[in-house]
């Protein structure tokens, strides 16, 4: 049994949970009183279209390399027969340890810290911010997902599934939305939350480096990278140094990898 969605379903999909979170911002904010939302979003926008043309760009990569590992039955994956289900739900777990790898290594390296930086300069955290991020920073994560599906033997149709579960959990977390307490330490037992996700922007470094989970919340206490609660009364979103509108501009943010600061 394969569930296989088309490229285009998934795009849909992401443009619809989009409007609806933008639309639930305005509803029931975490933090009031923005100005020029939709002028704020446009760079991030652009950004996003970049991101898919990336990934589009990349796609007969990951097709060959998944049917590759499939018909050689190359991975972990391959060695066990666990039924559809089981592999699907390990083949979702094992992409996200390695998204979590991969979001690590871009705070603790030099490099990787220079393009990741374009989205921890948001200064207004939303769900545009979701995928506010370079080219380079995307070919980067995409890099892991191959390892991850060479090193696990990830059928095509299981890693689209990931995609989509990823990219929606990604805008949901970024959403400037007001969470129930009760309803978040539920949630955030399995998963990575809106309000868990929050401390993981905030301009204090030893709340930037914790919650970088993607999906699940697992990862990061795992590893001892979890931060429980910040105080949203106090947290103050964005990158000291780089709050300035030149470097906020599309411009600005395309060339900030290659900017000392």
């Amino acid at each position: 049994m394969q569930i296989w969605i088309p490229d285009q379903v998934r795009l849909m999909t992401l443009v619809i949970a989009c409007g609806l979170l933008w639309s639930l911002e305005s509803l029931i904010p975490l933090y009031r009183g923005r100005l020029n939302r939709l002028r704020h979003s446009v760079p991030n926008v652009v950004l996003t279209v970049l991101l898919v043309i990336t990934n589009i760009t990349f796609s007969a990569i990951f097709a060959y390399v998944s049917s590759y590992v499939v018909q050689n039955k190359i991975g972990l994956l391959s060695s066990f027969d666990f039924g559809v289900w089981a592999t699907l739900g390990l083949s979702i777990a094992g992409l996200d340890l390695f998204a979590y790898l991969a979001h690590v290594l871009l705070h603790k390296s030099g490099l990787g810290w220079q393009f990741h930086r374009i989205h921890h300069s948001e200064k207004e955290v939303d769900v545009t911010t979701a995928f506010r991020q370079h080219p380079g920073e995307t070919v980067w994560r995409i890099l892991w997902q191959l390892a991850g599906i060479v090193i696990l033997g990830i059928p095509l149709w299981m890693v689209a599934i990931y995609l989509t579960l990823s990219g929606l959990n990604a805008q949901i977390e970024h959403a400037n939305i007001k969470i129930n307490a009760r309803l978040d330490w539920l949630l955030r037992l399995v998963f990575v939350t809106p309000d868990m996700h929050k401390a993981h922007h905030s301009r204090r470094q030893q709340e930037t480096d914790s919650n970088y989970a993607n999906i699940f919340s697992i990862w990061d206490r795992l590893f001892n990278t979890y931060t429980a609660r910040i105080n949203f009364h106090e947290l103050r979103y964005g990158l000291d140094g780089f709050d300035d509108e030149e470097k906020q501009s599309l411009t600005g943010l395309l060339k900030m990898p290659f900017v000392k600061g």
